[in-house]
């Protein structure tokens, strides 16, 4: 039966809000889009998915005239709102992320930051939901199910606003605020766009309360002070995307980068190594249970990103039907097109693949050229980098680096540049002739060019300009099937409090068993035994499990 009402969406320009219109109108729904603040008192429904930063999201609620109509329409708390993520925090009264900002002062209290002396920051990842309230808004759900969280800023339960936590969370032994209800008034700190069927359920809840008039139907309940969550290891699934020789984009892996068959058969050698289409593998992998899928186009978008169709295309669609976080990666970078001499920004570039549906964009050889300025110019910001742009105004969370190293290997460690991180191998990793140490050289323009710094240079630089996460690859691994480079991963773990990635190796499920038990990395990527189906993602979880580590259970 079709819905009695359209669900008036606040899209204010920043992030990837096709994946809430997709999410909305998979359960069913409608949507028309609030262009002028007198929309706002005619709204049935309001769902504000806001991403970004605090300051960036209240700056443009001011400029378009949306604040003062938001708080009245919030005012009595009796009309239905859904605010998603920035969309939850803004009601808050302020945040301490950028300058002093002031929120919608709708609930009590003050966003504050995670203590990254204490904790991986930001917090990305599904974790799982402590229920303060009995809500029609949960009723699709089980206090099982993890949701999936991207924020580096959280608020506190205090005394004031008690009344209003629908759901809290704990990270690192952190309690905070995970998603909030009083009357009609919902919000939540995860993304339920993003935490698969969890998620439109939560959608789907809430929806349908406000159809049937029970959404302001609530009920206390007793809560376990001691009870605790947990950010559950995730499983990325990598999808190198480029065009063959047909001009077909296709999923392609190579062995040590290199992404043409080798084969003895004259017809095939040479050729790109195809193992799909983009949208189906990556559809299939949603099914099979990935917690989160990355398209890294190899080809660097040789064309400039805004004529790359084909590749938005691929968002587009993919986001349609796949509600787990999605990164692209390849030619993240400002773009000058050499027949009108145009040029785009690397912000415009990223913005272009958050607005065609990327959670997450992901930075390579421009995050090597970063890292090199900010370590000739004293480890100061100029505020002009890729990293810089694109963070400040989407958040941390929104950037991804990708460090391509390879090992250098040395037999003492005064054999290298004091400038490097030099790493001990231990027994069980040694070079080919017994070095017991390297360092990690960063690689540009996909492996094919050797620079002269330290993946750990690379890493800590990011974090400073403003990078949430970083994708940690090795080339010496890439395609060799047995296992992550855990020295690598320890060493770049060491030296940054953002969360690391490791890829490059995986060839079997012990190896996911290894590198969580043997390194702190927060996810592991992997790749080509996925697409050849050698190994399935529900038997990685189930070895994650039976080794004591949390997983995501297949929804």
């Amino acid at each position: 039966m079709p819905s009695t009402f359209k669900v008036s969406l606040l899209d204010y320009g920043a992030g990837n809000v096709r994946s809430v219109r997709n999410a909305i109108r998979a359960c069913g729904y409608e949507i028309e889009d609030i262009t002028s603040p007198s929309q706002i008192d005619d709204a049935k429904v309001i769902v504000f998915p806001g991403v970004g930063s605090y300051g960036s999201a209240m700056k443009v609620l001011k400029e378009k005239g949306y604040d003062e109509p938001l708080r009245k329409y919030l005012e009595k708390r009796d009309r239905p709102y859904l605010g998603i993520c920035l969309g939850m925090q803004t009601l808050f009264e302020s945040s301490d992320e950028g300058e002093f900002c002031e929120g919608l002062g709708v609930v009590p209290g003050k966003v504050i930051k995670f203590d990254d002396s204490k904790m991986s920051v930001p917090h990305i990842g599904w974790n799982g939901r402590i229920v303060h309230q009995e809500s029609s808004v949960l009723k699709h759900v089980t206090s099982e199910e993890d949701a999936y969280f991207v924020h580096s800023f959280y608020a506190p339960i205090i005394d004031e606003n008690k009344e209003w936590v629908l759901t809290s969370t704990t990270y690192s032994g952190q309690r905070f605020i995970s998603s909030i209800q009083r009357g009609a008034v919902v919000a939540t700190q995860f993304h339920p766009e993003k935490s698969g069927t969890m998620g439109l359920n939560v959608l789907k809840g809430f929806l349908e309360a406000v159809e049937n008039g029970s959404l302001d139907k609530t009920t206390r309940l007793d809560v376990d002070d001691s009870a605790e969550t947990e950010l559950v290891k995730r499983i990325v699934v990598a999808l190198d995307v480029r065009t063959n020789d047909h001009g077909d984009l296709v999923v392609t892996k190579g062995d040590q980068y290199d992404v043409r068959e080798q084969s003895s058969d004259d017809k095939t050698k040479g050729n790109v190594r195809n193992l799909g289409k983009p949208v189906q593998l990556a559809s299939r992998y949603y099914s099979e249970g990935a917690d989160e899928i990355a398209f890294l186009n190899i080809t660097s978008f040789r064309q400039g990103v805004l004529e790359d169709m084909p590749m938005l295309h691929v968002l587009e669609e993919a986001s349609k039907s796949i509600f787990v976080p999605l990164t692209v990666g390849g030619g993240i970078r400002s773009y000058t097109d050499p027949a009108s001499g145009q040029t785009w920004s690397a912000l415009e570039v990223a913005s272009r693949y958050f607005r065609a549906g990327a959670d997450k964009i992901s930075i390579g050889s421009d995050a090597v050229s970063a890292a090199e300025m900010f370590v000739s110019n004293g480890e100061k910001k100029t505020g002009e980098t890729a990293i810089e742009a694109i963070s400040h105004v989407y958040g941390a969370q929104a950037v991804v680096i990708s460090i391509d190293p390879k090992r250098v290997y040395i037999n003492n460690k005064n054999d290298a540049d004091s400038k490097h991180v030099v790493v001990d191998l231990g027994d069980s990793t040694k070079g080919p002739n017994g070095e017991q140490f390297c360092w990690y050289q960063c690689t540009v323009k996909g492996g094919r060019e050797e620079r002269d710094i330290c993946a750990v240079t690379v890493a800590k630089a990011a974090q400073a300009l403003g990078a949430g996460e970083i994708m940690l690859n090795c080339i010496d691994m890439d395609g060799q099937c047995q296992g992550y480079d855990l020295p690598l991963m320890n060493a770049v773990c060491a030296a940054v409090t953002i969360p690391v990635i490791a890829s490059s190796g995986a060839g079997k499920e012990d190896h996911f068993v290894e590198v969580f038990t043997h390194t702190p990395v927060k996810a592991a990527l992997a790749a080509g035994m996925f697409h050849r189906k050698e190994v399935e993602i529900e038997s990685c979880k189930a070895a994650i499990q039976n080794s004591g580590l949390p997983a995501r259970r297949k929804q």
